[in-house]
């Protein structure tokens, strides 16, 4: 299937490099933002909510048993930007070391 301008809209702008996407059963939307080191959550309306600073880099979620979020975290690295945009390259000075965090959504 051909997809078209049509076929999809544009939630909200502005992430720091998410991934990880997770559809919530209340319509909202969880990314992880590798270069703001946050998980965040983005409602129908377009409105983003920091959910947890995490530092480094989180690049992965799954939810997990009682809606805890797990969450990837390569422990971060430098950014370039230029025309092309922003990526990732050389670890940071910072760098804290890859983990698996866990987020209690609930709290």
């Amino acid at each position: 299937m051909m997809m078209t301008s049509k076929s999809f809209r544009v939630i909200t702008t502005g992430l720091e490099f998410p991934e990880g996407p997770i559809a919530m059963e209340d319509g909202s939307i969880l990314v992880v933002e590798i270069k703001r080191g946050t998980l965040t959550r983005v409602l129908s309306t377009g409105e983003q909510e920091i959910v947890a600073e995490l530092g480094g880099g989180p690049n992965g979620i799954a939810i997990g048993p009682g809606g805890k979020c797990f969450v990837c975290n390569n422990g971060g690295f430098e950014w370039h930007s230029d025309k092309a945009g922003k990526r990732p390259t050389l670890q940071s000075a910072s760098y804290s070391g890859g983990r698996i965090e866990v987020v209690d959504l609930n709290t």
